[in-house]
């Protein structure tokens, strides 16, 4: 199946942004709209960071182990996501680049490796439902990287 990317602007610095996506527990904050039921274990930044939730998306529920396998700040952040019992496995890449206007260019792809044969008939409308859902993540994450430096700042 062909990759998904979303992408938004925000003002605050690679290193503000690449510090906060580096926790996984933030990642909750911005993403709850569809994935649920937030379980940490491993550390909590960094690679082996881990967290297993319920995705809820296209009216399917599925559990997905989420686990950072690559961190090279501040540019890259690379999740390996498992979930369908194994027989889905992809990966979330964070790309992090600064902008020569100031603040940061964040996209986010998520990679198929291995998908269920249901997906794969439906690529389409999988990769549509997942490309919405990401999008609003980036909304949401600009949102959230808004009130975390707000409150650094105080």
């Amino acid at each position: 199946m062909k990759s998904v990317t979303v992408s938004i602007d925000v003002p605050q610095t690679p290193e503000q942004v690449y510090g906060f996506l580096d926790v996984m527990a933030h990642h909750e904050r911005f993403t709850d709209h569809y994935l649920t039921g937030w379980r940490f274990s491993g550390p909590a930044r960094g690679v082996g960071s881990c967290a297993t939730v319920t995705a809820a998306l296209g009216g399917m529920k599925t559990d997905v182990t989420i686990k950072v396998v690559e961190a090279d700040a501040p540019r890259r952040i690379v999740e390996r996501n498992v979930s369908a019992a194994g027989r889905r496995l992809a990966h979330g890449t964070y790309a992090i680049e600064p902008l020569r206007t100031g603040g940061t260019h964040i996209s986010f792809t998520y990679t198929w490796v291995r998908a269920p044969l249901a997906d794969r008939l439906l690529a389409p409308v999988v990769r549509t439902t997942m490309r919405h859902a990401n999008r609003t993540v980036m909304r949401r994450l600009a949102t959230e990287l808004a009130r975390h430096a707000s409150a650094a700042d105080s």
